[in-house]
């Protein structure tokens, strides 16, 4: 496959895994990257710059694919910058930014030969990254899992409107989980995609909780919910009790201060990490409905490509005939 984003980042196949705070490690980077894609580590799911700097040694060590740096920016007043000169000194191929604004991030970036890919939900922020100076942008349909923004645009109707509004290349992110999303994104202009939820659900993602996995692989389309609307930041998460009691005092009028012990990293780290489904939270998206097995991530990539192969055939025949 070869798309402006297969040269962009000089991967073989485009897709791109999400950055999944507190399960983006070395093991799962580098796996992607070693099955062709864009594997991450997270920088704000580690505790201090040396430990980021730790981590891109080790994935260095398991591969000598390109992977990039994800900062999710957007997290309630904590400093990224220091994160952010470690990820510079050690001249990492690729750095995305996910929520927040991303300009004091592309400054910082600029003229360092670095990639730089912004994740947007919505035309208004896909023109502004690539006037901030982006290489590409990820257009995350409302289906994603963790933060989806504020617009409630779907996948298959956002990707056409990003890809019309701007130059540079766009991946598409949201429901993507088989080859026949990654042929749908293509057909809908992206030049790539972005997955997070499926990678959860893989072999090499050995930070999460095979009960996390569990729930992903059992649950349907309709076993997610979206929480955080009230504090302007919804995300898309699994079905649990604790999500319930979150929805239940947002619509109360709990204030952040209020939901914090519900929504953060400890809540969140119950679930993904221990398997406490009853107290805690997983980020997960609309796509747990297509998501049967957990493969390794080579097994994965090799499978969507020759579903997309052969949805692309099918799709041919109808002209044909």
């Amino acid at each position: 496959m070869k798309t402006r984003i297969t040269s962009l980042l000089q991967i073989d196949r485009p897709i791109i895994q999400g950055g999944l705070a507190y399960l983006a490690y070395a093991e799962l980077a580098a796996a992607v990257s070693n099955a062709g894609g864009l594997g991450q580590i997270t920088a704000m799911s580690l505790s201090s710059p040396e430990e980021l700097k730790r981590e891109i040694d080790k994935v260095r060590k398991l591969t000598d694919k390109p992977f990039g740096v994800n900062f999710a920016i957007g997290q309630h007043g904590r400093p990224y910058e220091h994160m952010l000169d470690i990820a510079v000194q050690e001249y990492v191929p690729v750095i995305t930014m996910t929520g927040g604004n991303p300009q004091p991030l592309l400054e910082k970036v600029k003229d360092t030969g670095i990639k730089k890919l912004v994740l947007v939900s919505s035309v208004r922020q896909a023109q502004k990254a690539e006037e901030l100076g982006a290489d590409a942008v990820m257009a995350v349909g409302q289906e994603g899992g963790g933060h989806i923004g504020r617009e409630d645009l779907g996948t298959f109707v956002l990707i056409p409107k990003v890809v019309d509004s701007v130059k540079i290349p766009v991946i598409a992110s949201g429901g993507i989980g088989d080859g026949r999303g990654l042929l749908a994104s293509f057909a809908l202009g992206a030049e790539g995609i972005e997955m997070g939820t499926r990678f959860i659900a893989t072999q090499e993602c050995i930070h999460a909780h095979p009960e996390y996995k569990n729930l992903i692989v059992s649950g349907s389309e309709q076993d997610t919910v979206v929480i955080k609307r009230s504090l302007g930041a919804p995300g898309r998460t699994l079905h649990t009790k604790l999500a319930q009691k979150i929805i239940e005092r947002e619509k109360s009028g709990s204030t952040y201060e209020e939901l914090a012990e519900y929504i953060g990293r400890r809540a969140n780290q119950k679930l993904i990490y221990e398997g406490k489904a009853d107290e805690g939270f997983g980020w997960a998206g609309q796509v747990i409905g297509l998501i049967k097995d957990i493969p390794t991530v080579q097994e994965l990539l090799d499978r969507m490509e020759a579903e997309a192969r052969e949805y692309l055939h099918r799709s041919q025949k109808i002209w044909e005939e």
